[in-house]
């Protein structure tokens, strides 16, 4: 929306800017500029309310991966509105869309995966592990294991527990956050931190005895698990380098440190496998899967654990004779009948292969871009990826003005600092792709035309 068009009085744009609280972002400019309204979607494409047609590069927040109008999952989430609308999974109650869901999530998992329980968000679900891993070292005599590492720079969400281990300045500011309990460990960004000469492998060893350092000055004994996305997403698509996860879990094995991996953007075919984990050699205790789960057609979230994580905590749960914790909407009827549809589709319509197959052109256009006078370099896996710009005077300033121009060029992307991050729906074509790409470099021949002006 132009900042210097006032909108008419009584329209959704102005009635927007008068009642809706927004979240991420600043909220006095909101109140100033208004935003974008967008109205309906059909595939990767979304329209605003004035019939304008955007490529969705961000699939919404790295999530939908069957595009924006898919029937089956509306069809599905109708005929459960009428079987049975909600019920709850409280006091030994159960509903049959929750245990076909949780059967088939075991199914495709790896195989060390035996357990699952629902939630509505990534952030939830991460702030409810968190939860359950002080449960379990409590039911483990181990009280004083209770500390959290998470990585600067990482995404888990935003409630207290989990925004804590977020390694996020702008998410800890001012909300008295992190937590005590929450440390946190270098960010494996080869590209920007390494050291001169430095191979991805040397990178990644040092990565890995910067946390064993952090973990030896923190007392092996007070640090209970690591958090850690396979690839980070909102910190800028941080892509692992060689290496870097076999270290990692060398140190948290050499120290009894639990590993929890955040799936909730790469999980259900990101990366070109069903889970991220699978393409990095990442044996986690426990996973974290949202967004891809139901396309974010429903609010849903699953953790996904093994026998050996879940069993203290059933235990203590025995002891305690509950299990004390519980959301009104855990494993709803209808959206986890939509998650089950979603994943059949995905299965059923091989977007894990789709992403598998696009990966080299998908990122043979990023690396196009890093000629480009406005780009240094590129990043990326299965069909998720990053461009990152020459930064001005102030870092964070470039990014947005390029994600600007690409708007206007048709496309929806997510800067993150001086980074443009692609995170496309899953059904995308390679023909889509490449015009995906024109925009972008129409919109940066665009920013260098601005930004010569401006000098």
């Amino acid at each position: 929306m132009d900042a210097k068009v006032k909108p008419a009085p009584n329209s959704p744009e102005a009635r927007d800017i008068a009642y809706h609280m927004h979240p991420s972002v600043d909220l006095k400019r909101y109140e100033d500029e208004g935003g974008l309204i967008i109205e309906k979607g059909k595939g990767i494409y979304v329209f605003d309310n004035a019939g304008n047609k955007y490529i969705e590069g961000l699939a919404g927040l790295w999530s939908v991966a069957v595009g924006f109008d898919e029937e089956r999952l509306a069809d599905v989430a109708y005929q459960q509105m009428r079987k049975l609308p909600y019920y709850h999974n409280f006091n030994y109650k159960a509903v049959g869309p929750a245990v076909d869901l949780a059967e088939k999530l075991v199914e495709i998992s790896p195989e060390h995966i035996k357990k699952v329980h629902f939630t509505s968000s990534g952030s939830e679900a991460n702030d409810l592990i968190i939860k359950m891993i002080w449960y379990r070292s409590n039911a483990l005599n181990k009280p004083e294991k209770k500390k959290i590492i998470g990585r600067k720079r990482a995404y888990h969400g935003v409630t207290i527990a989990a925004g804590s281990v977020t390694g996020l300045a702008p998410n800890h500011t001012s909300f008295d956050l992190p937590l005590d309990r929450m440390i946190h460990t270098e960010t494996p960004d080869y590209p920007r931190d390494h050291l001169e000469g430095e191979t991805e492998e040397q990178f990644s060893a040092r990565m890995a005895q910067a946390l064993e350092d952090l973990i030896l000055a923190e007392g092996p004994e007070t640090i209970a698990a690591m958090f850690g996305e396979p690839v980070m997403g909102a910190g800028g698509v941080i892509v692992p380098p060689k290496g870097y996860w076999d270290g990692i879990q060398a140190v948290l094995k050499k120290y009894d440190i639990l590993l929890v991996a955040d799936e909730v953007i790469c999980g259900f075919g990101r990366t070109g496998k069903m889970f991220a984990c699978e393409t990095y050699g990442i044996k986690a205790d426990v996973m974290t899967t949202s967004k891809q789960l139901s396309s974010s057609y429903m609010p849903l979230s699953a953790i996904l654990m093994t026998e050996e994580f879940y069993r203290p905590i059933a235990e203590e749960s025995h002891r305690l004779g509950v299990f004390g914790h519980g959301f009104t909407a855990s494993g709803h009827p209808v959206a986890t009948a939509v998650g089950l549809e979603n994943v059949k589709i995905i299965e059923e319509r091989d977007l894990v292969g789709n992403a598998a197959r696009l990966e080299a052109p998908f990122l043979a256009r990023l690396k196009k871009l890093e000629a480009h006078e406005a780009a240094l370099w590129s990043r990326g896996v299965g069909l998720i990826g990053a461009i990152e710009l020459k930064p001005g005077e102030k870092p964070g300033l470039i990014g947005p003005k390029a994600q600007a121009h690409l708007l206007k060029q048709g496309v929806i992307c997510r800067a993150i600092g001086d980074a443009l991050c692609f995170c496309p729906p899953l059904i995308i074509t390679e023909e889509q792709i490449n015009d995906m790409f024109d925009a972008v470099e129409r919109a940066l021949d665009g920013l260098v035309a601005e930004l010569a002006e401006e000098a």
